[in-house]
């Protein structure tokens, strides 16, 4: 062996220090202990240990959302590689970085569908940016500095890189490369004119934030601009951590279940500034509240990814820029001040004021007990279902890092999501918010969060159903519900299996106090909500909307 030479894997974990990673997710393979072998002797790369690779994935998923560099999750080939698949599509479609290291079969094996072999470039092409097998160890480098350039770049998304089980244990010279920076994307002064002139002549505007490349200068700047000239800004989906909910000019979230006075703005609204989002199907309630075409509309969209811009809609002005960089150009736009912001702001802080329903377990004023009592900055993550809606729509977001929830509507998210936070913010107050269905789909990882001592809450709501899809029933097949009754465990119980603090909380006015207690414990706390099916949304039931289909 000539001097200098190195393994693959040590190589590999070499490129990950040099382009700052911290910390690593993974269910360990027997097809990459090379890199094993190298993380032994790295201690500044934390590796997490989890129990499924969903959850791995996810909270890779969750660390490049809060970072904005790519979350790194390790797994191996066949059942590890599919089971992360869903962390991959998640991270496509919320246009979060992260990159999937697959261990894989060795080279001489290749095409012979030898054991557990995938062909991962085919499997995961149509789901990430970028996805590509590592065949020379001396070109790891390169592999490694492109999926981190690929994964921030434009609209941020997943990389997936197999690697060869000899291939990390082969022992070459190879040249490191230097650390990966997103590149700035400003904007063109005189599409900022056009921006200007645009927003002068309309009588109505209204903003959609969102998407990927929020932070705090975004958010600053932003918020400066829009209220300064009393303009409404609604978030896409999910996206409400765009700017602090607490701005004169935060008009509330669209996606499922908004506020029809704010759709009503949307709709009447005679330019549209889109700064962020796709636009997607959740965000204009399946392409209808905004159309593709929007007529008696004009569309400003901007977006860091020209691919997007005038994909689906019909773009009067389209800016390929930075969220920040955007923002930052955006504060030389002078226009006379209106009030239709401060309207639409005091619009939602009544839809957001949680009103006492006729309820044994009322999460409404649940959520509002919850302001009362964590901080103003406490991170909430949530996965898929129905029991979400009463975050979204009375829980204030600080801003940029605030909510962490998958735009693709996965189940299992919240719990993964919950852990990653904890440890990137061990500081600051973090909740996992999920459904009974939701979080057994991979609430196996508070196991993880205990072996590495994360701080969170985590909130199960269980009302004994697949609720969400159970209100679909009752709207098409009323009175007929087939394969959405779930008979649950005991989660508190289960939680202290596991070595958490946790309480069953079964009435309204038993959650404040045990909220309070859980407050002062340390290490993982779950407070088991057990409500009734029959309210389904923060706004409805499942009797009246049964009653709307018949």
């Amino acid at each position: 062996m000539e001097s200098g030479t190195r393994t693959g894997g040590r190589i590999l974990v070499d490129q990950l220090l040099a382009q700052g990673c911290e910390r690593i997710f993974t269910v360990p393979g027997e097809s990459f202990l090379a890199v094993l072998d190298a993380l032994h002797d790295t201690p500044a790369i934390e590796t997490v240990v989890c129990r499924q690779e969903g959850g791995a994935a996810f909270m890779a998923c969750a660390d490049g959302t809060l970072t904005r560099r790519p979350g790194i999750a390790f797994v191996t080939r066949g059942p590890g590689a599919t089971n992360a698949s869903i962390g991959v599509h998640v991270a496509m479609q919320d246009s979060q970085p992260m990159i999937l290291f697959i261990g894989d079969v060795d080279r001489a094996t290749r095409d012979r569908e030898a054991f557990q072999e995938i062909d991962f470039a085919a499997m995961f092409g149509p789901l990430a940016k970028w996805a590509a097998r590592i065949d020379d160890a001396r070109r790891i480098p390169e592999y490694v500095a492109r999926a981190y350039a690929v994964a921030m770049s434009g609209r941020p998304g997943p990389v997936v890189l197999a690697l060869p089980e000899d291939m990390l244990l082969d022992r070459v010279d190879a040249v490191d490369r230097p650390r990966v920076a997103r590149i700035k994307q400003t904007c063109d002064p005189a599409q900022i004119q056009r921006v200007a002139e645009a927003l002068a002549s309309a009588e109505r505007p209204v903003a959609i934030v969102g998407g990927a490349g929020w932070d705090q200068d975004a958010a600053r700047d932003f918020v400066d601009w829009a209220e300064r000239v009393g303009i409404p800004v609604a978030a896409a989906f999910r996206r409400q951590d765009a700017i602090p909910n607490t701005s004169p000019a935060w008009a509330g979230n669209l996606g499922y279940g908004p506020n029809p006075r704010l759709v009503e703005r949307v709709r009447a609204a005679d330019l549209l500034l889109v700064v962020g989002p796709r636009l997607g199907e959740a965000t204009t309630d399946g392409y209808t509240l905004v159309t593709p075409d929007h007529p008696g509309q004009r569309l400003v969209h901007v977006h860091p990814d020209p691919e997007e811009l005038d994909r689906t809609y019909r773009t009067d002005i389209a800016i390929c820029a930075g969220m920040a960089e955007f923002a930052q150009a955006l504060l030389a736009v002078a226009l006379p001040a209106r009030d239709a912001g401060g309207r639409a702001h005091d619009e939602w802080r009544d839809w957001s004021t949680p009103r006492p329903r006729d309820l044994i377990m009322d999460l409404g004023p649940c959520v509002a007990a919850m302001r009362d009592l964590l901080p103003a900055d406490t991170i909430l993550c949530n996965g898929a279902g129905n029991y979400s809606g009463w975050w979204h729509r009375y829980w204030p977001y600080a801003g940029p890092g605030t909510q962490l929830a998958p735009t693709a509507g996965a189940m299992g998210y919240g719990v993964p999501a919950a852990v990653a936070a904890a440890l990137r913010h061990p500081g600051r107050t973090v909740v996992a918010l999920a459904g009974d269905g939701c979080f057994l789909m991979n609430g196996q990882e508070l196991a993880t969060a205990v072996q590495h001592d994360a701080q969170m809450l985590v909130l199960v709501v269980d009302n004994g159903a697949y609720g969400t899809i159970r209100m679909h029933q009752e709207r098409e097949f009323p009175g007929r519900v087939s394969a959405t009754r779930l008979a649950n465990p005991d989660f508190a119980a289960l939680a202290r299996a596991y070595g958490c603090w946790s309480e069953t909380v079964q009435r309204t006015e038993d959650f404040a106090p045990a909220l309070e207690r859980a407050q002062r414990v340390r290490g993982v706390r779950l407070l088991h909500l057990k409500t009734d099916v029959e309210a389904i949304t923060a706004g409805t039931t499942l009797t009246q909307v049964a009653g709307r289909a018949g």
